[in-house]
């Protein structure tokens, strides 16, 4: 329900990998190619980055779309980074709109995106919500399932988790209590990139030319070396590496 994109490589202007290549992320806000779920990502977008001076991500997100926002274009005309994290939203119904609802949601050095959707939120849920400690509850940015996937997998993070395992653990989690829910997770701290495969497209692409690596909800163009991660597969990545985990669904 959501489309999301993340970079990591040498320094380039944000436009490069957002909105230049003949599909990226920007058309994918009302066009995109792969998408199962919805055809339109007009609910909000957002993008963060990283400075070389700082391990802190800035952020820029708006409530309504990519495509209308003119200090978006001016962003990515001018700002450079190595590291990056975006989406385009497609709201869950009975969620908040707002920019607050948007991605990337951010804690410290991290940036984090739930492309999918939590079944019958957030009833089904409403356990795994009491678990969390209640200042985490009161520190959600908006009243929407990705606020609160977020909250659970910074839960994990803080706790001294690893990336992978966070993401993973947090959707095998809500996969067990909102069967049918689709939890494509993806995390970055600016040097590495976690993902979740589960219930959606996800792709990745190794730009040796540019030390790059960059998951995605789907290609941003044609280029043959894009590779489609499997259903229910965990995803961690450096600039030079590629890991893929199998994760087990959760018995019914």
């Amino acid at each position: 329900m959501c489309r999301q994109i993340a970079y990591l490589g040498d320094d380039v202007l944000i436009g490069s990998v957002l909105s230049e290549p003949v599909h990226g992320l920007l058309r994918q806000s009302w066009r995109p190619r792969r998408q199962r779920y919805g055809t339109v990502n007009a609910d909000g977008f957002g993008v963060g980055w990283y400075a070389p001076w700082d391990p802190v991500p800035a952020r820029y997100r708006r409530s309504g779309p990519i495509w209308a926002d003119p200090v978006f274009a001016d962003l990515a005309r001018v700002i450079r980074t190595r590291a990056l994290l975006a989406a385009v939203r497609s709201a869950t119904e009975g969620t908040d709109g707002g920019e607050s609802a948007a991605a990337p949601f951010a804690s410290g050095r991290w940036l984090f995106g739930h492309n999918g959707k939590v079944e019958g939120w957030p009833h089904a849920v409403a356990k795994n919500a009491a678990g969390l400690p209640s200042v985490a509850l009161l520190e959600l940015e908006a009243r929407c399932d990705s606020a609160l996937v977020w909250a659970l997998v910074l839960h994990r993070l803080d706790a001294g988790a690893a990336p992978g395992p966070a993401l993973a653990d947090t959707a095998a989690e809500l996969a067990a209590a909102a069967p049918g829910s689709r939890l494509n997770l993806l995390l970055t701290d600016g040097d590495t990139v976690a993902a979740t495969a589960w219930g959606d497209s996800l792709y990745y692409l190794v730009e040796p030319e540019r030390g790059a690596v960059v998951v995605a909800s789907e290609p941003y163009d044609d280029d043959p070396r894009w590779i489609e991660v499997p259903d229910h597969t965990l995803l961690t990545a450096t600039r030079t590496d590629v890991c893929l985990t199998p994760l087990k669904e959760p018995p019914l």
